[in-house]
């Protein structure tokens, strides 16, 4: 297996709006982001992965770009960011960008020079057709709800937009179109930037027949997805992107690429394609989702759990990379999710920790995660800011499918808001973010949930997140280790091993708020034992332990170092 400084790396995301904000005005920024850079490096963190900060009117809170060679007013300025990359490098923090090239803002001069006329020459850089029969060109059911299809009144023809109406989908047909998102990629990068985190990347081709998609029960639309998730030439896209700027750069990249299996995944990631470095797949990420996607999400099942992560971890090794995440801008906090963001909050922090930073490949940790911050409760809808709460509840209320509390409940539990509530840096009035009001709530649980609480207290999820960082630069087994899934079938016990020359790595997580017993039939043979790390008080009980049998407590991590 190569081994490579991206592999290696332990990436901290960054959502800038609710960061640190440096000039009261109730929005975090570019400077507030440098006043927090020597906490993200005593964190561990090797390279910040930053939500967009490009111009943008703000529909979808910065992934409807205007411009993409200048910065948000609210953020800073351009001098602001080299100065923040500057500082970071300084620091021997890298920078990732996020890179939304599947869509601009209609606020973008090239789709308001496209909305001209039929003929203008930036026409070809959207996805214009006419109307079949008085209606839409297709039935697809856009990402936020609704058609994928905005009417133009003055040219007479649609747009497509597989997101919000103000994210017109770019034309990657048109090679002046690539160019354009290669050059502006050359600019970044010339900058100085580390690597791009590309939104919805498998998006960026679309099946140019453009056919109907299958009626969604309960909907009046088609899910459209299979024709242009995965497209014809989106492989020939990214690997021309490859030859003409990545190739050049000792850039990283991870593309978010929805609706991938670990097949598919290869085609982006293996070792031997010349695309993408590594990708975020959602396969975990809706193992609660019902009826209704995630708005009907369901009780957790361990078994699928795992057995979800073992096949990424598994299939993936050797050939290509994975990347490691429980939390970020578009998911409701793991420890409301997947943990006890009550009675044991502490407990299966640590716990969810460790049992993802354990796996092989780069993880990556959102703000908040490593202080065990949890989902908002907020009971009024209009105390929410995102688009996509609020085209949902329009669809599923409206139409009767739920009633106001049944989606309220289902916006507590899986709303993006919840990632997106203020860092919680101490006690004082809104959390220490801001001297104003924030641009959404801070969570109330901020006096017991904060940064300065827990950098001096030596049991806090903090520190312990600190602890599996250090873990994971002194140990290559965390890194590259082979994995195996212990006991399948267990509903309440993740276990796996990881393996590397002469060392065997035991990761043991209870997901249970019971005690467990851990027993293996067929006993792990070692010469020597060591506990790395375990998130109870009970280091000398654990040494004790016989590795192959022992009672975990509720939410219960262990880890240890066999050689053989």
């Amino acid at each position: 297996m190569n081994k490579t400084w991206w592999k290696e790396a332990v990436v901290y995301q960054i959502y800038p709006r609710s960061f640190k904000d440096s000039n009261n005005d109730g929005i975090g920024d570019i400077n507030g982001i440098i006043e927090k850079l020597d906490y993200i490096k005593n964190l561990g963190a090797t390279m910040i992965w930053l939500n967009p900060i490009y111009k943008s009117p703000n529909d979808d809170n910065g992934y409807d770009i205007s411009d993409y060679r200048d910065i948000m007013d609210e953020f800073g300025t351009l001098e602001d960011f080299n100065n923040l990359l500057e500082k970071a490098h300084e620091k021997d923090i890298k920078i990732m960008m996020d890179l939304v090239v599947n869509h601009t803002s209609d606020e973008h001069e090239w789709f308001k020079e496209s909305k001209k006329s039929r003929d203008n020459k930036y026409r070809d850089y959207y996805i214009w057709k006419k109307s079949k029969d008085g209606v839409a060109p297709t039935n697809w059911h856009s990402f936020f709800g609704g058609s994928t299809w905005e009417y133009d009144e003055n040219t007479e023809e649609y747009y497509l937009h597989l997101f919000s109406k103000k994210q017109p989908d770019l034309n990657w047909e048109n090679p002046k179109v690539r160019q354009e998102v290669y050059d502006l990629m050359k600019f970044w990068l010339d900058k100085g930037v580390d690597g791009f985190r590309m939104d919805v990347i498998n998006a960026i081709s679309k099946d140019q027949s453009y056919p109907e998609g299958t009626i969604i029960e309960g909907y009046n639309y088609g899910d459209g997805s299979k024709y242009y998730i995965n497209g014809p030439k989106v492989h020939e896209f990214l690997k021309e992107m490859n030859k003409e700027v990545l190739s050049k750069y000792d850039a990283a990249t991870v593309g978010e690429t929805p609706n991938v299996d670990p097949d598919e995944a290869l085609k982006y990631v293996g070792e031997d394609r010349d695309e993408l470095n590594m990708l975020f797949q959602f396969d975990h990420m809706s193992v609660l989702d019902g009826k209704y996607g995630k708005w009907s999400s369901t009780s957790l099942d361990l078994v699928k759990l795992k057995n979800i992560m073992s096949k990424w971890q598994t299939e993936l090794y050797n050939k290509g990379w994975n990347s490691l995440y429980w939390n970020n801008h578009d998911q409701p906090r793991v420890l409301s999710r997947f943990g006890d963001d009550t009675k044991y909050k502490l407990e299966s922090a640590k716990m969810l920790g460790t049992c993802l930073h354990m796996m092989q490949g780069t993880p990556y940790i959102y703000q908040g995660e490593e202080l065990g911050m949890s989902n908002v409760y907020f009971d009024n809808l209009k105390d929410y800011k995102d688009i996509e709460t609020f085209n949902a509840y329009k669809e599923l209320v409206d139409s009767g499918i739920f009633t106001h509390k049944e989606m309220m409940d289902a916006i507590h539990k899986v709303g993006r808001d919840n990632a997106r509530t203020p860092m919680q840096w101490n006690n004082s009035e809104n959390a220490g973010f801001s001297k104003a009001k924030p641009w959404i709530a801070v969570n109330p649980n901020y006096k017991n949930i904060n940064t300065k609480d827990q950098i001096n207290d030596e049991n806090s999820v903090l520190n312990y997140y600190k602890k599996l960082i250090k873990l994971r630069k002194k140990n290559e087994v965390i890194v590259y280790g082979k994995y195996k899934l212990l006991l399948e079938n267990d509903k309440n016990i993740f276990a796996y091993t990881r393996t590397l020359a002469n060392e065997v790595l035991l990761t043991v997580c209870n997901f249970s708020s019971e005690s467990q017993k851990f027993y293996l039939k067929n006993n792990l043979d070692f010469l020597s034992k060591k506990l790395l790390i375990t998130n109870y008080n009970n280091y000398n009980k654990a040494l004790i332990d016989d590795v192959n049998s022992f009672q975990l407590n509720p939410y219960e991590a262990r880890v240890y170092l066999l050689t053989k």
